[in-house]
């Protein structure tokens, strides 16, 4: 969703993903030969949030296996951080220089994945929002008690846009000085996806990988069951499963905006931030779940629709082809919606 985060502080996360993981069953094994499988975990922090990554195997290494994961989260860190000062994000954020500059591998693959969606989804998905979120206080810098005049929207709103950003044969740029670029609504995905290249590369076809509420998933667990995942209830006081879905070897994002917003003036105000207007969404969509094959793809367009709304969400993605199950809130309670190729996941 979009907002600031800190990739290693917990100071705000990414976005909400009302996800919670379930290792429930259903039929379908391995071969026979396999069924003597043990399943490993390991557990540990990244991105302000936590990793639990279950894999399954003979004989795995996992003190090796950890050793590398942490090493490619650090990597990402030190890439896009936008609270370590000297990150390679943070440094193009704090130069005002208009002059292009080359990036790393994996900044690039980010970059290159956070502006096609933008445009795909017209601007829904905006990495250069960050001045927006931190005027609406749901960024690190403070909360504001009164909603924010008009002419202090105006003049944030001129601080952003996809169009002031250039990124071209892994040249970096940006139009006006003081722009800003937050990857922490597609970060948390590519660090699932890089995690689990990293555990495929090393011959391992069974696993889980979570961070932060980010999932992906291949193959079965120990006992030749599928994974199971279950999506949360959009309920701010309670964590209760709303449905399960069987994701199969993909990627599962959830966004939501129940959870996070403050009250000003007697309004609610949610921390999901709508580029083109500057404001806080204001509609009934809830929860937005997108399964897809990238992580990070997944990330991005779960934050995207949330902000589109309920009809133009559906609509996009059924356009687009996209798995995605969307709940709405009506005064009689909540309602699911799901576009046909999301139906083959229900449990």
């Amino acid at each position: 969703m979009q907002y600031s985060f800190d990739l290693n502080k917990n100071k705000l996360a990414v976005k909400f993903l009302a996800m919670a993981t379930l290792l429930l069953m259903l039929g379908g094994c391995f071969p026979s030969n396999d069924l003597a499988r043990q399943e490993y975990l390991m557990q540990g922090k990244t991105m302000g949030t936590t990793y639990n990554i279950k894999v399954v195997g003979e004989n795995i290494d996992t003190v090796k296996l950890q050793q590398g994961i942490d090493e490619k989260l650090k990597q990402l860190n030190q890439e896009m951080s936008t609270y370590i000062n000297d990150s390679e994000l943070s440094t193009f954020n704090q130069s005002t220089s208009l002059e292009p500059i080359s990036v790393s591998p994996g900044l690039s693959r980010v970059l290159k994945e956070a502006i096609r969606l933008g445009k795909l989804s017209e601007g829904a998905l905006d990495v250069t929002v960050g001045p927006l979120v931190n005027l609406w206080g749901f960024g690190p810098e403070y909360r504001p008690e009164t909603v924010p005049s008009n002419e202090l929207l105006a003049l944030t709103k001129a601080r952003i846009g996809l169009d002031k950003l250039v990124f071209e044969q892994g040249m970096l740029s940006k139009s006006i000085p003081d722009l800003y670029v937050d990857l922490s609504t597609i970060a948390k995905g590519y660090g699932v996806d890089l995690v689990a290249e990293f555990i495929e590369a090393n011959g391992i076809n069974n696993y889980l990988v979570e961070i932060g509420g980010e999932m992906r998933i291949k193959g079965f667990k120990h006992t030749g069951e599928l994974w199971h995942v279950a999506i949360e209830k959009p309920l701010s006081n309670e964590r209760a499963v709303h449905q399960i879905i069987i994701p199969k070897d993909n990627a599962v994002a959830t966004s939501g905006d129940y959870r996070i917003y403050f009250e000003a003036d007697g309004q609610r105000f949610s921390h999901i931030i709508d580029p083109k207007t500057g404001k806080p969404i204001n509609h009934k969509l809830v929860s937005v779940t997108v399964i897809h094959p990238s992580s990070m793809t997944a990330d991005g367009l779960s934050t995207a629709m949330m902000v589109m709304g309920e009809e133009k969400a559906l609509a996009f993605a059924e356009a687009n082809g996209l798995a995605v199950y969307i709940i709405a809130k009506t005064e009689h309670g909540f309602v699911e919606q799901s576009t046909v190729k999301f139906m083959q996941y229900l449990k």
